[in-house]
């Protein structure tokens, strides 16, 4: 066998030993049509973002701009929810709008979920972030801080904490979620879990300069109108500090969720789950999903390689192979990409097969073309994938835009569809021309005919 050959046959070993590898290491995420899971229906209350708006303009809203506001608060939820959904990896989701544009509704898809509870809790959590300066407490209760003051001032608000501890702090906060630059775990002062931040530049000089000139007064940390801890301000601080949880302090996951949503930033508007608006999809359905996908890729697969078989000859084990090659190349780069396997996505498994086929096609009639004008040997081989590779690559790049406006555009089912058409058609190209001329070659090496 010449260098040549030798070369070629270890990228296709490489990449197939690759590819095999990576599908046994990592395998497939499946998504929630095929793994189950959960769906749920979320209501967002954008009366609260519109009475935000028509607040800081100091004017009612006309039926155009509440309209607006409503839109872009539902938008803005469903950025937020994803970054909080991919940060505690439960897979790809699918998050998107539902029912008429006057229910601000999203509908949510969540693949291969285990604990409902924790994901409900995190998509709900609002995350409002608040840092006040307290005017005094602690009180036992509310009650007896009313009882204490008297009247409460316009410019404060009783709130309490985890023990029902209440004190009376500003209504104005010093600083706000929406000024850190970043959260992440820390430990408090006696060893225990911690949330730490740091603000942004503005945020941290506004914040150096008010703490200077309020030394030995507590500091409230709030978040969601619930006082997380008070701690006196010794000295002046910087850019950076950490959120307390309380007397008990937090625990690990409470830690991990908190920094979670402070990073991925506060819901502009509260949800609601609808009734009835929750619904698991069980295992039984995926795994039935799976099987009668199993069965279909297996039965296409059988009836194009009895095709090739009897149309073509022995020369349709060239194609069998550049098929079989093209699913694991498939699968590999599906498990390498984290890509989630849909039941539409078996349809582009199954359209693969088919488009890998319909290469091998065209390479052997045009073989066939060039043995009619008389060619024969190597010959035969260049001439005909010179001329066919055009062919295959402006029918491969007119399915790969179209692959590329269905994961634009499309929903989490249409996506999945599109990675597995992507993926395939990059691979198919590898196949039916580097592999499949590489079996033809090396049958030419070997002194036997083309078999066409």
């Amino acid at each position: 066998m010449n260098g040549r050959l030798r070369t070629r046959f270890l990228i296709i070993f490489c990449v197939t030993g690759l590819s095999i590898g990576l599908f046994l290491v990592l395998g497939i995420h499946l998504g929630l049509d095929l793994r189950g899971g959960v769906r749920l229906v979320l209501n967002v209350i954008t009366d609260t973002a519109v009475r935000r708006e028509a607040d800081l303009a100091d004017q009612p809203l006309n039926d155009a701009q509440v309209n607006i506001i409503r839109s872009q608060t539902v938008d803005q939820e469903i950025s937020v929810i994803r970054k909080r959904l991919d940060g505690i990896g439960v897979g790809e989701v699918s998050i998107q709008r539902y029912g008429p544009p006057n229910k601000s509704q999203i509908l949510t898809e969540i693949p291969g979920v285990t604990n409902i509870d924790r994901v409900k809790d995190l998509i709900k959590a609002t995350a409002v972030l608040e840092l006040r300066l307290v005017d005094g407490g602690a009180f036992e209760n509310c009650d007896a801080a009313r009882r204490f003051r008297g009247a409460v001032p316009q410019s404060l608000e009783l709130l309490t904490d985890a023990s029902g501890r209440c004190y009376a702090t500003e209504k104005n906060a010093v600083a706000y979620g929406n000024d850190l630059k970043d959260a992440f775990r820390s430990h408090d002062g006696d060893g225990r879990p911690a949330v730490g931040f740091t603000f942004v530049t503005e945020a941290a000089h506004r914040f150096r300069e008010m703490t200077k000139t309020n030394i030995g007064r507590l500091l409230a940390v709030i978040l969601d109108d619930r006082i997380q801890s008070v701690a006196a301000i010794e000295t002046e601080i910087g850019d950076s500090g950490i959120i307390r949880g309380g007397g008990a302090g937090f625990g690990a996951r409470e830690v991990d969720d908190l920094v979670l949503v402070l990073k991925s930033g506060a819901l502009p508007a509260p949800i609601k789950y609808a009734d009835g608006g929750e619904q698991l999809i069980g295992p039984s359905l995926g795994a039935d999903s799976i099987r009668r996908g199993i069965e279909a890729s297996v039965l296409a697969l059988i009836s194009v390689i009895v095709f090739m078989l009897l149309y073509y000859r022995w020369a349709g084990l060239n194609a069998v192979v550049a098929m079989v090659l093209n699913l694991l190349i498939l699968l590999g780069a599906m498990a390498y990409f984290r890509a989630t396997l849909t039941l539409p996505g078996i349809a582009g498994i199954i359209l693969t097969i088919g488009v890998g086929i319909d290469s091998s096609v065209l390479i052997f009639e045009r073989i066939r073309e060039e043995l009619r004008e008389g060619n024969a040997g190597a010959s035969v081989v260049k001439h005909a994938f010179h001329r066919v590779f055009r062919t295959l690559m402006d029918t491969h790049l007119a399915g790969l835009i179209s692959a590329a406006f269905l994961f634009a555009f499309g929903t989490g089912a249409v996506r999945g569809f599109a990675v597995t058409l992507v993926i395939g058609l990059v691979s198919n190209l590898f196949t039916s021309v580097f592999v499949s001329k590489t079996i033809f070659e090396w049958t030419l090496w070997r002194g036997r005919a083309l078999w066409l």
